[in-house]
């Protein structure tokens, strides 16, 4: 494991998420942004997750792909399976033309599961190991 490579997959999805709630706050929400920003930092934390336990992440960005990578090394990340098939709706093809129409419920349940995310115990260890 490069701890270096795994800090700075934490912190790139932390400022992605970062970026989606002060999105979220601001008086025009752009919604698409924010899903897109969702699923970007859903994807660096899954990432991050395998590169601390010594796996290169593949270069892709299909989230059900990445967390069924990390169902094989731990069952937890079954919690977010289905959180992981919403987000990964948003992650290139809302930013193009005829991209998907985002709702504000989408809004307020992609937030949510990143932060269901984010809250599995190995995600919260490698955490609070790094900072």
């Amino acid at each position: 494991m490069n701890i270096s490579d795994v800090k700075e997959w934490m912190i790139i999805a932390d400022d992605d998420f970062d970026s989606a709630k002060i999105l979220n706050e601001s008086f025009r929400k752009h919604m698409e942004v924010i899903c897109y920003l969702c699923a970007q930092a859903t994807e660096k934390y899954l990432k991050c997750y395998l590169t601390y336990n010594g796996i290169i992440p593949q270069k892709t960005h299909n989230l059900v792909l990445l967390n069924d990578k990390c169902i094989e090394i731990d069952d937890n990340f079954q919690e977010v399976k289905m959180e992981c098939g919403f987000l990964n709706r948003y992650i290139n093809e809302i930013r193009y033309p005829y991209r998907v129409q985002v709702y504000e419920e989408d809004v307020m349940y992609v937030i949510r599961s990143v932060e269901k995310i984010r809250s599995i115990e190995a995600l919260k260890k490698i955490r609070e190991e790094l900072m």
